[in-house]
């Protein structure tokens, strides 16, 4: 059974953008290949860490946790929850990997370029191996598919790299590579054009750290004032409806929020707001279904409580720990360290 394996945003409050664009997908992938698949749902804690983190770690896994169960996440045994550092063959495998890793290719990862732009000298040394760790939260479990965005596809690549290198010098199958990047979106049906946009400005995407509070809607967001913040927002006057990014980007950011939140196309969509000249009656509309998802959204993630949350934790540690000490001590043996 082929493994799928993905990674649970920790930092702090999330806006309807993460929702559509990494929490919603995900549980819907989930629903799908849950049966067929073994799905590892994991906590990025030790790579969340490289930053400064926002709020309470524990208490924003929790919170995190109860977003993907609110969202559909289905609790079955081919599914697996845990936490990354309650793994210690996350961080021990990772260290062997950093002997077949190069100096070379880890500099040249864009993440690591753009995070450290601010200077080399200052940048921790968590964010140049972060692609090193991320390849053994991969490795241990053999996946196959990695749902990532775009900006990730190079790890992907690195991953691919390191495996291929470390068979090679143990002269056996160690690591399963994950599949090319091509394969990988054609796998999950990927789509390189959703990107939820910051309501008052929507040259940018939603920002759940912008100081602007208008220009986001929080998950926690009570629904009156999520509705209130789609009245307000950024539109143009043009004085039509229509799907044009370039020309009208804050009236394509809600089409493509009305879209997603009513599972209508946004060819449909689009057609039915066609013709109308005043933005007064298609914002409502937006205001209107955005208020009805949040009652509903908040109203499941209220109905799980914590002991769910940390129960789903303890099993599935128990059961990662098992498969990643195995896969951990091949790569051991294979370097000679048992």
């Amino acid at each position: 059974m082929e493994t799928i394996l993905t990674g649970v945003r920790t930092n702090g409050e999330l806006t309807l953008g993460n929702f559509l664009g990494a929490i919603r997908p995900m549980a819907e992938l989930a629903k799908k290949y849950h049966k067929t698949h073994k799905i590892n749902v994991f906590v990025p804690d030790l790579h969340t860490i490289i930053a400064d983190v926002q709020g309470d770690l524990q208490a924003n896994i929790i919170r995190s946790l109860k977003y993907y169960l609110a969202a559909g996440l289905p609790i079955h045994d081919n599914i697996l929850v845990y936490r990354q550092s309650y793994v210690p063959a996350h961080s021990e495998l990772t260290w062997i990997l950093n002997c077949t890793a190069t100096m070379g290719e880890t500099s040249r990862m864009i993440q690591y370029k753009e995070k450290s732009d601010g200077g080399k000298e200052t940048a921790n040394v968590g964010i140049f191996d972060y692609p090193v760790l991320m390849a053994a939260d991969i490795l241990l479990y053999s996946a196959k598919y990695v749902p990532v965005g775009e900006d990730q596809f190079q790890h992907l690549e690195l991953t691919r790299d390191l495996a291929l290198r470390f068979n090679h010098r143990a002269g056996k199958e160690i690591f399963l590579p994950p599949s090319i990047t091509s394969e990988q979106a054609e796998f999950m049906g990927l789509s390189s054009g959703l990107r939820i946009r910051d309501l008052q400005n929507p040259e940018k995407k939603m920002d759940k750290s912008s100081p602007n509070a208008n220009s986001k809607i929080m998950l926690s967001d009570e629904p009156a004032v999520a509705s209130k913040k789609i009245m307000s927002a950024t539109t143009d006057n043009l004085a039509k409806i229509d799907y044009d990014m370039f020309n009208q980007p804050g009236i394509s950011n809600l089409l493509q929020i009305l879209s997603l939140l009513t599972d209508t196309t946004l060819e449909n969509v689009t057609a039915v707001w066609a013709g109308e000249d005043s933005y007064g009656a298609f914002k409502q509309n937006v205001a209107t279904v955005v208020s009805d998802f949040l009652t509903d959204f908040q109203a499941k993630y209220n109905s799980i409580d914590d002991k769910t949350v940390l129960d789903l934790l303890e099993k599935g540690e128990k059961r990662a720990n098992e498969i990643a000490k195995r896969k951990l001590l091949e790569a051991q043996k294979a370097v000679g360290l048992r």
